[in-house]
């Protein structure tokens, strides 16, 4: 039976680029008002396992295993992030005054060293007590990262997120510059959820992190844009541009490339979340920000702004291994979320507007479905 039949508009898809809701139709209770009336015995476990039903099962997520005390104002940023048992120390360095949630992956080889460990963490680290929400994820397999992003955007408190790796430091007030400009145009984008802002990253070419400008370590081959031997995972930020960009200026990245994979700052509600399907290393985050490109979503990049990373070695092995499985996945999904979107924008009339100009372009250049993506876009469909 159709939602509408009853009323359920909440739980249908309502794009707002087809008609408003008519002015006669009364929105109901919510869901959960709606399940304590009708008597319908449904468990925080089954109603978790169908939000993550794509991850590798079992699984179980514990939402505010710890909560912070805090209470944070609704436009602010949440740092969203994940933490693994050896990053702990550095998750300690990230708990900065700012709203944080943060998925913690629990094996059960180590469950009770691991929460013997964050116990003494979080309550011996007053910033992490204040300031991190902490969520739990249960299962035995490794590297589900994506499940672990979207869990800590899930149980964000704030209407802004930022999805940031936790081996990152923020150097930058970007909060405070993004909250005072929300009224204005890129504020109104960012809270449309028709964009994404960009903070570019940088990494360390040596190990002396001196104190001087990020220009002047630019300049002097100390730092770099991050990981600039993948060059299609940062390039479409467009560094040459950032360096000479006057302060305040915020661009629009116009080179895109699937591979690209910024750490960006978007409405919690509204864009797609991350796919699940992706285990491991290589092309997890990629999806995330190629989805929400072909939604309709622009980047722009903050001039004024920047992170650097934190190096740390990483399981080399693994990466090689998980990436080449990843590659074949992402090649697949790439094709699915093609179709999905372009039977989305088709069918409702924005395929040939601004919102699908980021569809058409990068369908028509997929192996697999160009050939479907030109008869559409020339509606001969």
């Amino acid at each position: 039976m159709s939602c509408l039949q009853y009323g359920h508009l909440r739980g249908c898809i309502w794009p707002p680029t087809i008609q408003p809701l008519p002015k006669f139709i009364k929105m109901p209770r919510s869901l959960a008002e709606r399940l304590r009336k009708y008597g319908i015995p449904i468990s925080e476990d089954i109603f978790l396992s169908k939000a993550f039903s794509q991850s590798m099962h079992p699984l179980k997520v514990v939402p505010y295993y710890y909560r912070a005390s805090r209470t944070f104002e609704q436009n602010d940023i949440s740092i969203t992030t994940l933490v693994t048992f050896n990053r702990f120390k550095v998750c300690s360095g990230l708990a900065i005054v700012c709203p944080i949630s943060a998925t913690v992956h629990v094996k059960p080889s180590a469950t009770h060293a691991l929460l013997d460990a964050l116990h003494d963490l979080y309550t011996s680290t007053p910033a992490m007590s204040t300031y991190v929400d902490i969520h739990l994820v249960l299962t035995p397999f490794d590297r589900q990262l994506n499940t672990w992003r979207n869990t800590a955007r899930l149980f964000a408190r704030t209407e802004f997120v930022m999805m940031l790796d936790v081996d990152f430091a923020i150097c930058t007030n970007f909060r405070s510059a993004i909250r005072a400009s929300l009224d204005a145009k890129i504020g109104r984008i960012l809270k449309e959820g028709h964009g994404a802002l960009v903070v570019p990253a940088f990494e360390y070419m040596t190990s002396d992190m001196i104190q001087e400008t990020l220009l002047s370590l630019v300049k002097a081959k100390k730092i770099d844009m991050f990981h600039r031997t993948w060059a299609p995972g940062h390039n479409s930020t467009d560094y040459p541009r950032f360096y000479s960009a006057v302060p305040g200026e915020v661009y629009k990245v116009t080179q895109y490339h699937p591979a690209y994979e910024p750490h960006v700052i978007f409405r919690k509600e509204g864009p797609p979340w991350c796919d699940e399907r992706f285990i491991g290393y290589g092309g997890n985050k990629a999806a995330c920000l190629y989805e929400m490109y072909l939604s309709g979503m622009s980047f722009y990049v903050l001039a004024d702004h920047f992170l650097v990373h934190q190096s740390h070695p990483y399981e080399e092995e693994a990466r090689k291994l998980e990436r080449k499985s990843n590659r074949k996945i992402y090649q697949d999904f790439k094709e699915e979320v093609c179709l999905r979107y372009l039977k989305r924008h088709y069918d409702s009339g924005t395929l040939n507007t601004s919102y699908g100009y980021n569809v058409q372009e990068e369908c028509k250049k997929t192996r697999g479905v160009s050939k479907i993506a030109a008869f559409m876009i020339e509606g001969r469909f």
